[in-house]
């Protein structure tokens, strides 16, 4: 009987021993997941919190690009109503006059500098006016038409200044030909403002020799 009863006792003892271990890891765990979840709130809130910085920063940075009513004023008041230009870019008459004037010297300079080599036209004999204008019958089958015209394009730069060379295509300008007695390609005629000649000369393999023909 006593035998039965501490057996008894022993194994109450193992359930309460069994029961409270039980107990333990249950409340551990219950702790665990509290403390997890007090974690991901906190990190959750920081994480908000770090958000809202940003956007606020975004947001200062923002307004600070976006000019005050006060700046867009004085901006529009410097510019042209009519041009929308800085109005400290804008010239009186005057200096507007005397820079185009400055223009046109400086274009007129550059084209004294020398002179020209262009394709015929009746209108460009009016060049003689001013300065020296030589036709140059030429055909584009003709070797020695070839060389000299490479020779000028080579030298334009050094074509002296008021000496205009005409090229005039010898197979299509019956009428040219006719006029100054032109029979071959390669033929040079030095004419005045009117086209009247004034002299002709043929076979000048340079531009060098071109200059030193002419009257």
């Amino acid at each position: 009987m006593n035998k039965f009863m501490v057996g008894g006792l022993g194994l109450i003892v193992v359930a309460l021993g069994v029961y409270g271990l039980t107990m333990n890891n249950s409340a551990r765990k219950v702790t665990l997941e509290q403390e997890a979840t007090t974690e991901k709130l906190q990190l959750e809130e920081k994480m908000t919190m770090e958000k809202k910085a940003m956007e606020e920063k975004a947001q200062m940075e923002k307004d600070a690009m976006v000019p005050t009513a006060a700046e867009a004023e004085g901006s529009m008041m410097n510019k042209d109503p009519m041009t929308k230009e800085p109005t400290e870019m804008k010239s009186d008459d005057g200096a507007m006059m005397k820079k185009d004037e400055s223009t046109m010297m400086k274009k007129d300079t550059a084209m004294m500098s020398h002179g020209s080599y262009q394709v015929y036209s009746a209108d460009k004999l009016a060049l003689a006016e001013t300065g020296d204008v030589v036709l140059f019958f030429k055909a584009s089958w003709c070797p020695s038409c070839k060389a000299v015209d490479a020779n000028i394009k080579a030298n334009l730069t050094v074509i002296p200044a008021g000496l205009s060379i005409l090229e005039v295509d010898y197979d299509t300008s019956a009428a040219l030909k006719q006029k100054y007695g032109v029979t071959y390609q390669h033929t040079f005629v030095q004419v005045d403002s009117s086209g009247a000649l004034i002299t002709k000369w043929s076979g000048s393999p340079t531009l060098a020799d071109i200059v030193t023909k002419v009257k």
